[in-house]
């Protein structure tokens, strides 16, 4: 499995609007998680300055960005989907050890 984070950029009002447009974003985003690509997702910092939502396939990520209400609204101001080389850990999708 491979991974690739979706990286939003939040607008300085984020925190005012989020309430009008949270339910179809969450509604969004479990349905993403439902469907296999989303694993992990939230806001980063306090108060919230970006966001990082974990998908397992590029297209996903992509297809997010393209419904999310957050980012039609202009919650988010920029985003971008890059891959994420994971080496550590259970969920890893590229195992290294030492030696």
């Amino acid at each position: 499995m491979a991974h690739f984070l979706l990286i939003y950029d939040l607008a300085p009002d984020y925190l005012a609007r989020r309430p009008e447009h949270r339910d179809a974003h969450l509604a969004l985003a479990w349905q993403a998680v439902e469907a296999g690509g989303l694993l992990l997702g939230g806001a980063v910092g306090d108060p919230a300055e970006s966001a990082l939502l974990l998908f397992a396939d590029a297209d996903a990520a992509y297809a997010f960005a393209g419904e999310d209400p957050y980012v039609a609204e202009g919650l988010v101001t920029r985003w971008r989907v890059v891959p994420w080389v994971t080496v550590v850990g259970a969920d890893a999708a590229t195992p290294v050890h030492p030696g």
